[in-house]
């Protein structure tokens, strides 16, 4: 018998979990909790309670948090391939797209992957 396929909120416990360890992996510092979203062709994951580097908070102390959110958008560029392939083998699919926001006060990041068409579907293909 074949293996079932994974039901969105498999995808979403499942990812939420990955992308809270490579965060803690990655940055030394992880979230305090992760939410994922998992719609037709998107996924939005939320890490919540996000813990700062010593570094981060004080240049935010010293009124410089732009250039944290910044270094964390830089980084989030150069390691998007990680995260990527974590969507795709939480999904199955491939992502087309990826995106990630930093916000302070409070500490959030948000994680979003475009997927793209499933196997059998043509890339451009609109449901109604």
């Amino acid at each position: 018998m074949p293996d079932a396929m994974p039901t969105q909120r498999d995808v979403a416990d499942g990812l939420a979990r990955d992308l809270l360890r490579i965060h803690e992996e990655t940055y030394g510092k992880g979230a305090g909790r992760a939410k994922a979203l998992v719609g037709e062709d998107i996924i939005v994951v939320v890490l919540d309670d996000l813990a700062l580097q010593q570094s981060e908070e004080f240049l935010i102390g010293a009124g410089e948090g732009r250039a944290v959110i910044e270094l964390r958008a830089r980084f989030q560029q150069a390691i998007e391939t990680t995260f990527r392939a974590a969507a795709e083998r939480a999904t199955g699919r491939r992502v087309i797209s990826f995106a990630s926001v930093t916000k302070l006060d409070p500490n959030y990041v948000v994680e979003i992957f475009r997927l793209g068409a499933r196997t059998g579907e043509t890339e451009g293909s609109a449901t109604g």
